[in-house]
């Protein structure tokens, strides 16, 4: 099983040190990628690092852990709120919390909690496989796909998808004669979504360009100009299969 990669939120430094060791000592499963004192910190790096879990405290200054919803259309994360305090069990429950753990914490019960969090991450993702499978063979087969972006479905040919460009879990997809387009799925999802086939190209971590929209390829500087004059990166361990992907294609500065 994939790590499971997890924030936690608690304004106590000791009790975000106490919960890091211990994961850490005890579940190597569980990857802490964060430590966070408040909820703004903790929304800000939720969108940079898209985590599968955050740990968090429930009664802190300016929010409380549970009004952490408030900030997301969707919420695509588990929680599992550890608190000195009790009474906030049925809120947790109300939110689908995985579990509501009462400090100091228990082993045996933190044990629980992590049993029940990589069952619900695996489950989540292996529904989140299914459906990028089913959307990858319905895609190939057309030219456009759906991309859902605030709400509403958009049909893009693919043709007219000049590049995407990742930003954390989000990706922005460059489009022929229309808005950028910000859509929650992330690069690399798209990657297995779009067709790789000498049409689109994994350039870069951050960057997938379509070729049919490559204008020029400035080698020293290992960057890719596009025509919508927006300047791709091309990574130095993908340079030669690049280059070997243009051969063949019509001239490129």
């Amino acid at each position: 099983m994939e790590a499971i990669k997890a924030i936690i939120t608690d304004d106590e430094v000791a009790a975000r040190n106490v919960l890091s060791q211990l994961l850490e000592m005890e579940y190597p499963s569980i990857e802490v990628i964060a430590k966070c004192h408040d909820i703004p910190s903790t929304v800000a790096i939720i969108k940079e690092q898209n985590p599968d879990v955050v740990f968090m405290d429930i009664q802190m200054p300016q929010y409380a852990g549970y009004e952490i919803v408030n900030f997301f259309d969707q919420i695509n994360f588990e929680i599992i709120f550890v608190t000195a305090f009790d009474q906030y069990a049925i809120k947790a429950f109300e939110l689908n919390a995985v579990d509501y753990l009462v400090k100091p914490i228990n082993r045996q019960r933190l044990t629980q909690a992590i049993e029940k969090l990589q069952l619900r991450v695996e489950s989540q993702k292996m529904a989140e496989r299914y459906h990028l499978l089913k959307e990858s063979l319905q895609s190939k087969t057309h030219d456009h796909i759906v991309i859902a972006e605030l709400g509403k479905q958009n049909i893009v040919k693919l043709n007219d998808i000049i590049a995407i460009e990742a930003n954390g879990a989000y990706s922005t997809v460059y489009t022929i004669g229309k808005e950028n387009l910000t859509v929650t799925k992330n690069i690399k999802q798209f990657e297995t979504l779009l067709p790789q086939d000498n049409v689109f190209f994994r350039s870069h971590k951050s960057w997938i360009v379509n070729f049919a929209h490559i204008w020029r390829y400035a080698k020293s500087k290992l960057e890719i100009n596009l025509t919508n004059n927006i300047i791709a990166k091309l990574s130095k361990y993908r340079k030669e299969e690049f280059e070997e992907a243009l051969k063949g294609r019509k001239s490129i500065p």
